[in-house]
């Protein structure tokens, strides 16, 4: 089999931070999200991955992910252009696929149990396509599949305004070579897309077979940052200690916290986990990182508060207000005088803030 991962879409909900790079590029536990996924096909025995790319600094995930041998796999870059729908990703993929099964995967989904479970027996089935399900509370926001008493799928629908079940499709699909010959019959939708929901719903018409698997565990579409700061608690949940770094005496460490290598921890200082430290970073004097927070490489913190908050590295914070719940940017430089405990700041900033709270 081979591997389909989808690197396009702009990000819009994600601003500022798509203003500088993809948003499958955002790491959640100091891991680019689209690594998650790419590691994903790997542990599932698929190396052969083409990567489907958009407008938005395509550029930046050919420099992350590069032939893909850091991650032990073979990578081909196709270019999407303009968003046109994931059908669309599916009909200009067809010609690297060479007839073979594959799997898509959206590249700002992560999954905990990974795929690895849903692709075997995959080839020897005699199903044409399959679908990862999971249950959601709101299932408006998703594609959603509508399953007969069986639990056979007997309708799709994307972003339904009365979803006839809370069953969302996960970003994750299998695919037989009918596909192909269903994303060149549908026609764009009403958001002027080719929907893949669309194409898998002409093949029930058709009379293949489609089956699903509800998803094991959590998932997370990393598209709104709530979601990203969710996925990365839900990341670090699993994190296991370590430390690569250096510590000082005076300093407090309390739970699982990972230190990168070259990393100092500064007397005085505080660390709660789960949280990670990526590498060369300093941290104190008299600092507090609180739990499920993710700390970039060289990255500076001194007299500063910080606790369930992504920063993306070689950022400067020297503020004696607290930080919440925040994405910062990378290279950004963020410092203050007053002290305002207890009281917290949310911020969601780009590349190359500057701010004085």
């Amino acid at each position: 089999m081979k591997g389909l991962v989808l690197a396009g879409g702009s990000g819009t909900r994600l601003r500022p931070l798509t203003h500088t790079g993809p948003k499958q590029l955002i790491p959640i536990a100091n891991k680019p999200v689209l690594f998650y996924g790419l590691e994903d096909l790997k542990e599932a025995g698929i190396d052969d991955v083409g990567i489907v790319l958009g407008l938005n600094m395509p550029e930046r995930i050919k420099e992350a992910v590069g032939d893909g041998s850091v991650l032990g796999i073979r990578t081909t870059y196709i270019e999407q252009g303009m968003p046109k729908g994931l059908a669309h990703a599916v009909l200009i993929s067809e010609e690297f696929m060479e007839g073979e099964s594959f799997v898509m995967y959206l590249g700002d989904n992560i999954l905990r149990a990974g795929v690895k479970d849903l692709v075997e027996g995959f080839e020897a089935s005699d199903h044409d396509a399959r679908i990862l399900l999971a249950k959601v509370k709101n299932p408006q926001r998703f594609g959603v599949a509508e399953l007969d008493k069986r639990g056979r799928v007997v309708g799709l629908e994307e972003k339904p305004k009365k979803p006839k079940s809370d069953l969302a499709l996960v970003g994750v699909y299998l695919f037989k070579k009918p596909i192909f010959g269903a994303v060149k019959a549908i026609k764009p939708s009403w958001r002027n897309e080719l929907e893949i929901t669309d194409a898998i719903q002409r093949l029930i018409d058709n009379g293949y077979r489609v089956d699903s698997h509800i998803v094991n565990g959590w998932w997370k579409d990393t598209g709104k940052p709530e979601d990203i700061l969710d996925a990365n608690r839900l990341v670090l949940d699993d994190l296991k200690s370590y430390n690569k770094g250096v510590v000082e005496e005076g300093v407090e460490i309390h739970g699982r916290v990972a230190i990168g290598e070259g990393t100092v921890i500064k007397e005085g200082s505080v660390l709660k986990g789960p949280s990670i430290i990526g590498k060369k970073c300093t941290i104190g004097p008299e600092s507090y990182v609180g739990a499920y927070t993710s700390i970039g490489d060289n990255t500076f913190l001194e007299e500063t508060e910080i606790e369930d908050s992504i920063v993306i590295g070689d950022a400067k914070i020297k503020t004696r207000v607290k930080i919440v719940e925040s994405l910062i940017g990378r290279e950004s430089k963020i410092i203050s005088e007053e002290k305002t405990l207890p009281r917290g700041w949310k911020l969601i900033i780009g590349e190359h803030s500057d701010l004085r709270l």
